[in-house]
């Protein structure tokens, strides 16, 4: 019972989910998720926040021990984009600059222009 206690009172670590000015999404975990939201803006949180500041707090979820908290995480980043969107409350199209992105150009009628990466032509039978 005691142990059990123990580790409630440690269950101060939380997941948080923050939108980079790409529009991409990054998860971590923190203790106190404001200072750590703080820290990403100020260039010294992670690699992958440094050059794409400013950062939003998008989602959190708080109550864990350090080792749940580090679980609840990789449970996460494995998600798809799209669950984590979901996961977040966010709807519709992808909001930022990512989602402004230019569809590919159309693809040539078969037979002209470049193949695509890793196909190639097949050759008839008995032809060299």
């Amino acid at each position: 019972m005691k142990a059990r206690r123990l580790s409630r009172e440690l269950a101060d670590w939380s997941l948080y989910i923050v939108r980079c000015r790409d529009g991409s999404l990054y998860t971590g975990v923190a203790k106190d998720i404001e200072a750590r939201v703080e820290t990403h803006n100020a260039g010294r949180g992670a690699a992958y926040t440094r050059s794409r500041r400013p950062v939003e707090l998008i989602y959190s979820e708080e109550g864990f021990t350090r080792s749940e908290a580090l679980m609840r995480e990789a449970e996460v980043k494995s998600l798809p984009r799209c669950c984590k969107r979901l996961l977040a409350g966010l709807t519709g199209p992808a909001a930022g600059p990512a989602s402004a992105r230019p569809s590919p150009p159309p693809r040539p009628p078969d037979g002209l222009g470049p193949r695509p990466a890793g196909k190639r032509p097949r050759l008839a039978v008995g032809s060299r």
